[in-house]
């Protein structure tokens, strides 16, 4: 494990201890991991599960209907 000094502001501080008690946490610590853990899954590129790869090779094969205008598409989607 590795240990960290850090400087936050009241603001910050405020929101560590909101997390901490909406977790039921011991200390700030793992407030800071959970947030971190949140933050990986929703903004950090996540690993694709393998049925997904395979969803996503089978669409790429599949053939698409191509549309000389927007008009020729347009009158494709209200029918």
């Amino acid at each position: 494990m590795v240990q960290s000094i850090i400087d936050v502001g009241e603001k910050e501080d405020r929101i560590l201890n909101i997390v901490k008690a909406k977790y039921g946490l011991k200390n700030k610590s793992q407030a800071i991991s959970i947030i971190l853990n949140i933050y990986q899954e929703s903004f950090l590129e996540p690993e694709l599960r393998p049925e997904f790869i395979i969803k996503l090779k089978k669409i790429k094969k599949e053939k698409g209907n191509v549309f000389s205008s927007i008009e020729d598409l347009r009158e494709h989607l209200e029918r």
